[in-house]
Order: C-alpha cells, then sequence, then structure tokens
C-alpha cells in the first residue's frame, strides 16, 4: 500500500517540477516579442537585438532544461 502511495507523489512531484518550463515558455515569449516590438520601431538595432534575445532564449530555455532533469530524476528514482 505505501509503495503506490509514494509513487503515485513522485509523479505529483515530477509534474509540479514542469511548472518551471511553463514560465520559461512565457518567458520566451516576452523576450521574441519584446526584440521583434524593438526591430519594427528602429531596424538599425536589428544585430543587436537579436543577439540578445538569443542570449535571453538561452537563458531561458536552460531553465526549462533544468525542470525536466529534475522530473526525471524524480520519475525514475535516482536520488
Amino acid at each position: 500500500m505505501d509503495g503506490n502511495i509514494l509513487d503515485a507523489m513522485r509523479y505529483v512531484g515530477a509534474g509540479l517540477a514542469m511548472i518551471g518550463a511553463a514560465g520559461a515558455g512565457v518567458g520566451i515569449g516576452l523576450s521574441v516579442q519584446g526584440a521583434l516590438g524593438g526591430m519594427a520601431r528602429n531596424p538599425d538595432t536589428y544585430g543587436n537585438l537579436l543577439t540578445n534575445m538569443i542570449l535571453g532564449v538561452a537563458f531561458s530555455e536552460s531553465i526549462a532544461i533544468y525542470c525536466l532533469v529534475i522530473a526525471f530524476l524524480m520519475l525514475f528514482k535516482v536520488v
């Protein structure tokens, strides 16, 4: 009986760990929206804005990857 409850709690914990991936998705969307808005207003800043946007997207995506790793650690009983 206890094993089933613990397994269920592992699944719930892994699902909760993936909430960070939703936050990363919102962050990526806002980053791209801001960069595209800036490029539309001032096309001369295209290169600088594109570089900063790609860097911001990479940082946001790394948070999603960390969340995925934690979820996998919970699911496969590594810890």
